[in-house]
């Protein structure tokens, strides 16, 4: 953009998140410092992003009637998908109606939207290494594909996030509860899954891809160190950067995500997600826009993630350069409750080079993500000690346990 107006004035630079969860949340800050009009949309009231915005949303973003009608209501210059679970066809009207830009652009929305559209233009279209994979429709199809592909193999439904639905199948064995819990999971019910061939990796990255407007005034391709990461079930636990590699992997691995992130277009930046053993890199999958892993950044690097999505987007510099090495742990809610404290942050924060993000969700469960902890340290193995540790210390409890617990002081 060549200039940026004032909040709530008609010279405002708008734009509007679809998906405005912990993620959101910190890109609606990044935005706001740089003095942009926030629009925050989301599925129920009072997300996180809700919370910071200028104006916030609440509708199903898969109705595209609905979510055209917002935009043009809304009339924001820039709409920033942060989820999937989102009417793209829509989106690919609205960009080519011209009623505003799309975060990448449009095609890379409804692209990555499905995980079928990004393997086949990952291995298909760009001949990238990825993992054997075949797509079901039914349970019938799921049973023939597992045995085509072999065991262990991956399910997940082409439709999802965060591990959703995701199950790995061992034997034949686990074919019909995976089918059931695919259906189930997703972001989308009775949905199309992929079967995806186990890989032997040693172990997977997210390599932080920006594509942004470089010296030249022309959109270049920057890359973050690599992020190393756990995952259980599918879903991020733990990350760290930077993840050691060797040149030859790292050489590899970006440029693997130039090729699909370049293909893609746009501006912003791109979680590109890997297996890595020894030198060789396969293809897994891409998000175009913030990565949850990716919120290691928050301490690690000069600018986040989230400042170099906002940046990138407005098209203004950015700076992808590491500060020290750190790691997060993901804060569970660990109770099914609305309205839940939190108790022994202080402790949690005595940990030495420490920080917590809490992000105001609503409503907690079990295995719902409330927080993240946040550590430097003089190595990696250090900083995760110290995340894990900040993170284990932080206790959420539900409202009738804080009030019991108030009653037994006042007896």
């Amino acid at each position: 953009m060549k200039r940026i107006g004032t909040p709530l004035s008609p010279s405002a630079t708008r734009v509007m998140l679809l998906g405005s969860g912990e993620l959101g949340k910190e890109v609606i800050i990044a935005l706001q410092r740089l003095g942009v009009e926030t629009i925050a949309v989301d599925r129920y009231p009072n997300a996180p992003g809700h919370q910071v915005a200028h104006r916030s949303h609440v509708i199903p973003m898969t109705d595209g009637e609905q979510l055209r009608e917002l935009i043009k209501r809304e009339r924001p210059h820039l709409v920033v998908p942060e989820i999937e679970a989102i009417a793209t066809e829509t989106l690919l009207d609205i960009e080519r109606e011209g009623l505003a830009e799309v975060i990448p652009t449009a095609r890379a929305a409804n692209l990555t939207m499905n995980r079928e559209g990004i393997r086949r233009l990952a291995a298909e279209t760009l001949g990238l290494p990825t993992s054997p994979y075949k797509f079901a429709d039914s349970l019938a199809e799921l049973e023939a594909a597992a045995g085509r592909i072999g065991y262990p193999c991956v399910v997940k439904p082409v439709m999802s996030s965060s591990g959703k639905g995701q199950s790995l199948m061992r034997s034949a064995g686990d074919i019909t509860k995976a089918w059931e819990y695919s259906q189930t999971a997703g972001r989308v019910k009775k949905s199309r899954v992929i079967v995806e061939g186990f890989i032997d990796f040693d172990y997977e990255i997210t390599l932080l891809t920006v594509r942004a407007v470089g010296a030249s005034g022309a959109v270049e391709t920057f890359f973050c160190d690599p992020i190393g990461h756990v995952q259980v079930n599918g879903d991020y636990v733990e990350s760290w950067q930077p993840q050691p590699m060797s040149a030859a992997a790292i050489a590899t691995s970006r440029e693997i995500a130039h090729k699909v992130t370049n293909e893609l277009g746009g501006r912003g930046i791109f979680g590109v997600e890997l297996f890595i053993k020894n030198d060789q890199v396969w293809f897994s999958e891409v998000s175009p826009r913030p990565h949850d892993t990716g919120m290691v950044t928050m301490c690690s690097q000069v600018q986040s993630e989230f400042e170099l999505h906002a940046r990138a987007i407005l098209g203004l510099p950015v700076d992808t350069r590491l500060r020290t090495p750190s790691a997060s742990a993901v804060i569970y809610g660990g109770v099914e409750a609305a309205g839940i404290a939190y108790e022994n942050v202080a402790d949690a924060l005595r940990v030495p080079q420490s920080d917590i993000r809490l992000f105001g969700k609503p409503e907690a469960f079990v295995k719902r993500r409330m927080g993240v902890a946040l550590a430097n340290g003089a190595n990696v193995d250090e900083a995760r000690e110290r995340a894990k540790l900040v993170a284990a210390r932080v206790q959420p409890v539900a409202l009738d346990q804080v009030r019991k617990t108030e009653a037994v002081k006042v007896i």
